[in-house]
């Protein structure tokens, strides 16, 4: 499974961010840092190559619940190879989302509400907010039909707030 990460360029420096680890953790994991990416040469070129079995993990009312390791894209009747996934608070992510409308074509999935964030460093209200590196693994587990295959990532990820929070 390849994870495209489009990253708000506020997040590259945070010490608090979730992409690094996850970037040096994830075999294909490919990390594109800006605000506009429509004229994107290379992320515009991996949407053409993958576009019958990508999605963007984005909550809009048009997403689709991931159901499991059978899930497939209703237009092509493919499993998913690909993944985007945009990186930034909500408010950036929901900039990101605006700032580039190709991503309004693509086929939108979303977690299952009640999965609980291990985020202990930031906080959100927002019903079902995950970090960047645990809403990949959620949706890793739910295609991939293992649920322990990123425990020891999340698990990771848990020391690194504990590590965060340490410095307070």
């Amino acid at each position: 499974m390849n994870i495209i990460v489009l990253q708000h360029p506020s997040e590259v420096k945070q010490t608090k961010g979730s992409v690094a680890l996850l970037k040096h953790s994830l075999s294909n994991c490919t990390v594109f840092v800006g605000e506009d990416f429509t004229g994107h040469q290379q992320l515009q070129t991996l949407i053409k190559l993958y576009a019958d079995d990508l999605a963007l993990l984005y909550p809009s009312e048009d997403a689709e619940e991931l159901t499991g390791s059978n899930y497939v894209l209703g237009r092509s009747n493919k499993p998913l190879s690909t993944l985007i996934v945009l990186d930034g608070t909500w408010k950036k992510a929901y900039k990101l989302f605006q700032l580039n409308p190709f991503l309004h074509q693509l086929t939108h999935v979303k977690l299952a509400n009640n999965v609980e964030s291990l985020y202990a460093v930031r906080k959100t209200n927002k019903v079902g907010g995950l970090s960047t590196l645990e809403a990949c693994c959620h949706a890793l587990a739910c295609l991939e039909g293992d649920d322990n295959k990123y425990q020891k990532l999340l698990k990771n990820f848990v020391e690194f707030n504990e590590m965060q929070l340490a410095f307070r």
